[in-house]
């Protein structure tokens, strides 16, 4: 009942910006989603970290990494578009961006999710036809390797905490889950940019959440909202599972942005800017009188 009460404020709130706008033509649809999302497997596990521990190999807990297949302590924006399209584990090929999070472990073996997992693309604040996509290059962390399980719990990040069967809220790992199910999490970043440090010297400062829907001063550029989804294949008795960072509320991820621009900007124009609720193609199974941002390739047309 909150989530359906959340989704309608959320439309009518959308549909309030759209007739303030004056967009006649959108005014009458009702808008609860923008967004796209980009699916990506497991590419591999390494105690590596290039944004907390660049050219350190081993420095960092274990991590398990998604997206682009280069990755290494030493990576950067150079050697991320280096890779070139199609060396990524994300359905869109010209994502080669960086994702990794703390490796999850089930009597001191690790876990790892099975097949693709979903990443949000999300508006983050009310006035989503502002928001534009990130610079190459922006790279921060999201959450807090050393958060107490109330500083999880009050992040505001933090969604709904580990879930699993119909248990959730759970804002550590749950004692038992039920057998057959998945520990999933979901967790979303700041969205808001200070439009001038790709990185800082505690990769957060150049962040911000959005404070009432909107950014606030200091930074003013809203980007993306990313919300990672994550489902590891852990089930039962759960007093074994850890993340490798710690407890299930240390849970964090890092993002380091190499997508190829103008594929980029166009899922960000026609999804998130259009008040659409896409698929990695751009494409809204709601609304498909509005087309797709992507080929069926999921591609820019024409790219070579």
């Amino acid at each position: 009942m909150l989530r359906k009460l959340s989704l309608l404020v959320a439309g009518a709130l959308a549909a309030a910006t759209l007739t303030t706008a004056g967009s006649a033509a959108q005014a009458d649809e009702l808008v609860t989603h923008h967004e796209f999302q980009t699916n990506c497997s497991v590419t591999k596990r390494a105690p590596d970290d290039p944004i907390i521990f660049p050219n350190l190999p081993g420095a960092s807990h274990d991590h398990s990494f998604v997206g682009n297949k280069t990755v290494s302590a030493s990576t950067t924006l150079a050697s991320l578009v280096a890779a070139g399209p199609y060396n990524t584990s994300c359905v869109n090929p010209d994502d080669l961006s960086a994702y990794w999070f703390p490796t999850v472990f089930k009597n001191n073996q690790a876990v790892l999710p099975i097949g693709k997992q979903v990443i949000y693309y999300k508006s983050g604040i009310l006035d989503y036809r502002a928001v534009r996509p990130f610079p190459p290059g922006l790279r921060y962390v999201v959450g807090n390797a050393n958060a107490s399980q109330e500083e999880f719990r009050t992040a505001p990040g933090a969604v709904e905490g580990w879930e699993c069967g119909n248990s959730f809220h759970n804002w550590d790992f749950p004692a038992n889950c039920m057998v057959g199910s998945q520990a999933n999490i979901r967790y979303q970043a700041p969205s808001c940019w200070n439009g001038r440090d790709l990185d800082t010297a505690d990769h957060k400062s150049h962040m911000a959440y959005p404070v009432n829907g909107a950014c606030p001063a200091g930074h003013p550029n809203p980007v993306p909202m990313l919300e990672f989804k994550i489902a590891f294949p852990v089930d039962g008795d759960m007093s074994t599972v850890r993340l490798a960072s710690g407890r299930g509320y240390t849970w964090h991820y890092d993002f380091f942005n190499a997508w190829d621009a103008p594929t980029l900007a166009a899922l960000v124009s026609h999804c998130i800017n259009g008040g659409l609720q896409c698929d990695p193609k751009g494409y809204d199974l709601y609304k498909p009188n509005r087309g797709q941002a992507l080929g069926d390739d999921y591609r820019l047309p024409g790219r070579p």
